[in-house]
């Protein structure tokens, strides 16, 4: 905290920030996903809630506000590998861990704080992903959570699948690249596959399940690189809010660079 604030020239504030993110472009009616890391922007007055608070200032609830709130803790020992869990420990994981539930499963810990408390905030809702959830609040909320597939939880059949078809927006509020989650749509959309069995708990009609599912092998170790050339190529908006360095684009531009990015990078 104490070098949060001597890297801080001036507190940042609710309106302070919402003027920032309106510098930056973000306005009334946008559909937004927000990817975002809370110390990148300094110190703020009110923490993660002022933030939340100046998004939903700019955007209004005649606009969307979109997170990703994945909770991948909940997952097949077997895959573990930070660090793995003994053989013989799989089986009791497996019969005992709680089930998702889009109420109050935590989301996983990486995501940051902003995402966290936007879970709770009230008019937020949650898709029924127990891995790839994601939650949104204001006028199109219903119309992009609803419906997730559980198999291929990123894909076409997913809140991404749904805001590629919107006219929508992804804000890195301090985040890179690498956390840009819908470059994994362009990963559904190409010949390249590896496609591998997974396992979480769900709640069906109110009991625990163990419920398999299939989905890809993600390559997010290229998705800084495809960033770097995204932005060389198309219009991506920079500026600062707070301290952050901040970028705002189409995500639908995003989806089809990257697309054929993949193809490309595959052909070499």
């Amino acid at each position: 905290m104490k070098s949060l604030i001597e890297s801080t020239s001036f507190p940042r504030t609710r309106q302070s920030i919402a003027e920032d993110l309106r510098a930056l472009g973000l306005s009334k009616g946008m559909t937004v996903m927000v990817h975002s890391s809370l110390s990148a922007i300094g110190w703020v007055n009110g923490g993660e809630v002022a933030v939340i608070q100046a998004l939903m200032d700019v955007v209004t609830e005649e606009g969307t506000i979109v997170m990703p709130s994945q909770s991948v803790e909940l997952s097949d020992p077997a895959e573990w590998q930070n660090p793995p869990v003994p053989k013989e420990w799989w089986k009791v994981i497996r019969e005992t861990m709680p089930a998702y539930n889009a109420d109050y499963t935590p989301t996983t810990r990486g995501l940051g704080k902003i995402v966290e408390v936007f879970r709770t905030y009230p008019g937020v809702i949650r898709s029924s992903h127990p891995n790839f959830s994601f939650i949104a609040w204001g006028k199109d909320k219903n119309k992009i959570i609803d419906g997730q597939s559980l198999n291929f939880g990123l894909g076409e059949q997913s809140p991404l699948g749904k805001l590629y078809h919107l006219d929508s927006y992804v804000l890195l509020l301090g985040a890179n690249f690498d956390s840009n989650t819908c470059f994994h749509l362009a990963e559904y959309r190409i010949p390249y596959r590896k496609i591998l069995s997974k396992g979480a708990p769900i709640l069906i009609e109110g009991e625990r399940v163990w419920k398999g599912f299939e989905d890809l092998e993600f390559r997010e170790e290229l998705f800084e690189e495809i960033g770097k050339d995204f932005e060389q190529e198309n219009k991506v908006v920079t500026n600062k809010v707070g301290s952050a360095h901040c970028r705002l684009f189409s995500l639908k531009e995003a989806v089809d660079f990257a697309e054929a990015w993949l193809k490309n990078f595959d052909n070499k």
